[in-house]
């Protein structure tokens, strides 16, 4: 469906336009900002992942399993 979606000329294209809209000063202003709104949401999606398997149903039984088998042994 999304198979050659971005092409070398539809990125260039874009980059025109970005170039036109924003320009020459802001660009790389621009970009700094996209990356780091990119990076930040990569890591709170990570933290929610390792967060969210201590949370699950699954996980609870497994630490109430954990302590019952310590307080019986």
């Amino acid at each position: 469906m999304l198979e050659g979606l971005f092409q070398p000329m539809h990125v260039i294209v874009i980059l025109a336009i970005a170039l036109l809209v924003v320009g020459p000063k802001k660009l790389p202003e621009l970009g700094a900002g996209i990356g780091k709104s990119i990076r930040e949401f990569k890591k709170a999606m990570s933290d929610m992942d390792k967060s969210s398997i201590d949370t699950t149903p699954a996980g609870e039984v497994k630490q109430e399993i954990k302590k019952d088998t310590k307080d019986a042994g």
